[in-house]
């Protein structure tokens, strides 16, 4: 399955390079939530809200309202989550708030899971050179994404791994790290990160893997 990525910065549509670099800009919303219709599902994150500068929630959820999304982005506390369902979001995705002083924060996995039930929850696996990082990318710890999704795996019901490494930057994403970690879980397991062509969406497909794609879209190089 290719689901489409949406992330908000600014009141605006925006494309990062590794989470940083700004390399795309649209204004106009609603071009893109037509075009995004079609889909199953459609990724919303609030990176404001990752990067602890402000949110995006009128947004999120005129764009929830029109959409099947899951959201995330600054979603770290059940009371955070359930604000995301009440704007319409069908998932939710926690990512820095499953780790806490450089642990796995399992006790929280949990009580999400008792309080969200795990199949309203996606849980971020973002990792920079292997390892796990967190606050919107920008600290970086020392869990390995595959400790993280055999630990947290009875807690979700899917996990999202992002190869920060490649992200925005259209060189493909690597695929014998999915393939590994995909043989970790059983949960629905989605790749992020350089996906550049429908090719490399089917390939991931072939694994069991279902493909986050923003950059190649915005740039006409996927369709959408």
């Amino acid at each position: 399955m290719l689901i489409p990525s949406i992330d908000l910065m600014g009141g605006k549509i925006v494309q990062l390079v590794q989470g940083s670099r700004k390399a795309l800009e649209f204004e106009d919303l609603q071009e893109w939530v037509d075009r995004f219709a079609k889909y199953p599902l459609v990724q919303v994150i609030d990176l404001d809200a990752a990067m602890g500068r402000g949110n995006n929630h009128a947004l999120v959820g005129e764009l929830a309202r029109q959409l099947p999304c899951q959201v995330g982005g600054g979603i770290r506390t059940v009371v955070a989550a359930r604000s995301a369902f009440e704007l319409g979001a069908r998932r939710v995705i926690f990512g820095s708030s499953l780790i806490n002083e450089g642990a796995i924060n399992l006790a929280f996995a949990r009580d999400v899971a008792a309080q969200l039930g795990p199949e309203r929850v996606v849980f971020a696996v973002d990792c920079r050179g292997g390892h796990v990082s967190i606050k919107g990318w920008q600290e970086t710890t020392s869990i390995r994404a595959i400790e993280m999704i055999q630990t947290l795996d009875p807690y979700c019901g899917a996990f999202l791994y992002t190869n920060i490494d490649t992200e925005g930057m259209l060189k493909g994403i690597p695929f014998e790290v999915v393939r590994e970690l995909r043989g970790a879980t059983k949960r629905q397991f989605i790749a992020a990160g350089g996906i550049r062509n429908e090719e490399e969406v089917a390939a991931l497909h072939a694994m069991g893997v279902d493909a986050v794609v923003g950059m190649a879209i915005y740039k006409g190089l996927m369709p959408a």
